[in-house]
């Protein structure tokens, strides 16, 4: 089956798009990647998907608007890689997430007869899959994350599973970190696909920020001019401030026991600010405050595979933005020792278009109607089905 792939991730630097062909049955497959591209969003759009994930203030009709202003621009992104591979059988559309909260307590009183108290989350992503099905004439997958929703999970992570598919190995023990605008990690225990029908336990949760404090950070010090910390240039002309580092380490969230997720509403405008209070409070120079931030990201990752993994992986395999970012990259390396660090590209899957592979292999999964959660990570009390499949409007 051709599946394409769709996702904009929380640094919202535009559309990932991937075409690939997958083969297999449940979750032993094989993927090949037919074709990628990256579609930017328009920048006034932009800024309104940055200034909504801030908190600012929308009326429903502008939400509306907005909601079916990301979904045209996800039909371009689809039809533009269409038009260079060919025809596909299916699409599948993360779509744009806008806001995140884990499972919150909703009151002491009995709540659709789960006990006392009901812990629920709510995960918002826009971009209408009906809106892509009808515009590209292809069938499509969106709205991921209320199944495990419904099930009492997280609604995230969601592509550990598709990690285990990808990545896993039958003798070595490995974590693949995605850094996006927020860090996660999938633990892959080893997986002899000749000898074990069953796949072994994944773990995986959010490990903290990515990139997002980092692109803020450049966004404020560039008044807009930039929008990410190209190849690190900024932060190695810097010297972190360990002192402060160690202060946001001791933020409750990387502490809290997985499963769990988070966003931009830990790890976005409001952190950055009390980061830049300190850092004032510090005198450090604006490369120092870029060199402190990627250090956080970096200690961050390595603090919670220390604290929540059953034994350390014998490999890491970075994908996501972050992962062209040599500067957090060594910085990683150097929190962790002994344990290689590369990219996904160099054992054959793009880091860049990872995020929007693993979205076609969990369509593909919802095509076939193979469970494609993870109850250990996203903490749902089931495997479930996940995605809403949306027809495309007959044309005569």
């Amino acid at each position: 089956m051709r599946v394409l792939g769709l996702i904009s991730g929380t640094s919202v630097d535009g559309i990932d798009a991937a075409v690939v062909e997958i083969t297999g049955e449940n979750y032993d497959l094989a993927v090949e990647v037919l074709g990628t591209l990256s579609h930017p969003y328009p920048h006034k759009l932009r800024q309104v998907i940055l200034g909504l994930c801030a908190g600012e203030a929308m009326t429903l009709e502008q939400l509306a608007t907005t909601d079916d202003a990301i979904a045209q621009q996800f039909a371009l992104a689809a039809q533009a890689l269409i038009s260079q591979v060919g025809p596909v059988d299916l699409i599948a559309s993360h779509g744009q997430t806008v806001f995140h909260r884990p499972a919150v307590t909703m009151g002491s009183a009995p709540v659709s007869g789960h006990g006392p108290q009901e812990e629920l989350a709510y995960s918002l992503q826009l971009g209408r899959g009906v809106v892509i099905a009808h515009q590209t004439g292809v069938p499509t997958v969106s709205d991921f994350r209320q199944a495990d929703i419904e099930a009492g999970g997280q609604g995230a992570p969601l592509v550990p599973i598709v990690d285990l598919c990808l990545f896993s190995q039958a003798n070595h023990y490995l974590c693949v970190q995605n850094i996006g605008g927020i860090g996660n990690v999938a633990y892959l225990p080893p997986w002899n696909r000749a000898l074990q029908s069953q796949p072994p336990k994944v773990l995986g949760w959010d490990t903290g920020p990515g990139n997002s404090l980092i692109d803020i950070a450049v966004q404020h010090l560039s008044d807009g001019t930039q929008t990410y910390d190209h190849n690190g240039t900024w932060a190695a002309r810097g010297n972190p401030c360990m002192e402060l580092v160690q202060q946001w380490l001791d933020h409750p969230y990387l502490a809290q026991l997985p499963p769990k997720s988070t966003g931009r509403e830990l790890f976005g405008w409001d952190f950055f600010n009390q980061c830049l209070v300190t850092a004032q409070n510090h005198q450090l120079a604006e490369a120092d405050l870029m060199a402190s931030l990627t250090e956080f990201t970096a200690a961050s990752i390595a603090q919670s595979y220390r604290n929540f993994l059953p034994q350390m992986p014998d490999q890491v395999l970075v994908c996501g933005g972050g992962s062209y970012n040599p500067i957090l990259l060594d910085r990683l390396r150097a929190h962790l020792e002994s344990i290689p660090v590369i990219t996904t590209d160099e054992v054959g899957i793009s880091a860049e278009y990872k995020e929007a592979i693993a979205f076609a292999v969990l369509g593909f999964w919802h095509q076939k109607g193979v469970p494609n959660n993870l109850p250990a990570v996203t903490g749902a009390r089931s495997a479930v089905v996940l995605g809403h499949m949306s027809a495309p409007q007959p044309r005569f």
